[in-house]
């Protein structure tokens, strides 16, 4: 369970207040207009951003006063955050050592990992050879070498065409069944809500919604959800 607890936000004059349950192994899109704090709930929840107040717990264990690194968040940003200078390999490979000095066994789950998204006999590609497909695969690969219980998505399709965007989620979706992760999507697109088959939660008016199962929370959106997608 990742538990949010009276959480709030806060910079200048803005804030976000957060108190929800989210059950392990859930996948959650997270709907709402741009600046009110989507990015920032999953960079909070991620251990970039400190809280103003409140908790953030990980199966009752409190996680908001340990660094990134040792939280059990794997995070992957909307501009996949990959090394020009690196392989797909190499930065596939930062997943198991941020100092990219990788065993021969950790060599081979790179590769394994690589082939698990589509991605076999592509490791000696630079990013500037990958189109922007084959670079969220490299992104994906390396968030399962980092094998942590909660995957957080940050826009990483939002740049991809809609057919190749399906394909991009039906893959978290496998990847997140096969490892049981807790997934947590930021979206712009009501279509991919409910393509991630789980529940949607609106960020909007400075709080997050309760997450509700996807498909009902479209077919009967509230009233900021109507506001956001422009309908009456």
């Amino acid at each position: 369970m990742l538990t949010l607890d009276n959480v709030r936000l806060s910079y200048d004059d803005w804030h976000l207040s957060v108190d929800m349950e989210i059950p392990a192994g859930a996948r959650v899109a997270i709907l709402g207009p741009s600046g009110a704090g989507k990015s920032t709930l999953l960079a909070a929840i991620a251990g970039f951003l400190p809280l103003t107040t409140g908790r953030i717990l990980w199966q009752g264990q409190r996680i908001d006063t340990t660094p990134p690194a040792a939280r059990p968040v794997a995070t992957i940003f909307q501009d996949n955050n990959l090394f020009p200078h690196l392989t797909a390999a190499q930065n596939a490979g930062l997943g198991l050592r941020p100092n990219g000095r990788l065993s021969g066994p950790e060599g081979d789950r790179v590769k394994a990992a690589l082939a698990r998204v589509g991605l076999d006999g592509m490791g000696d590609r630079k990013p500037g050879a990958l189109s922007g497909g084959q670079q969220s695969r490299v992104a994906l690969a390396r968030a399962i070498l980092q094998d942590r219980p909660i995957l957080a998505l940050d826009e990483p399709f939002s740049a991809l065409g809609p057919a190749l965007k399906d394909e991009m989620i039906d893959l978290v979706k496998d990847l997140a069944t096969e490892r049981e992760q807790t997934v947590l999507m930021i979206t712009h697109d009501p279509g991919d809500a409910v393509r991630l088959g789980g529940s949607g939660a609106i960020v909007a008016d400075g709080t997050v919604s309760v997450p509700v199962e996807a498909e009902t929370l479209l077919s009967d959106p509230p009233p900021e959800l109507r506001a956001y997608l422009g309908e009456r």
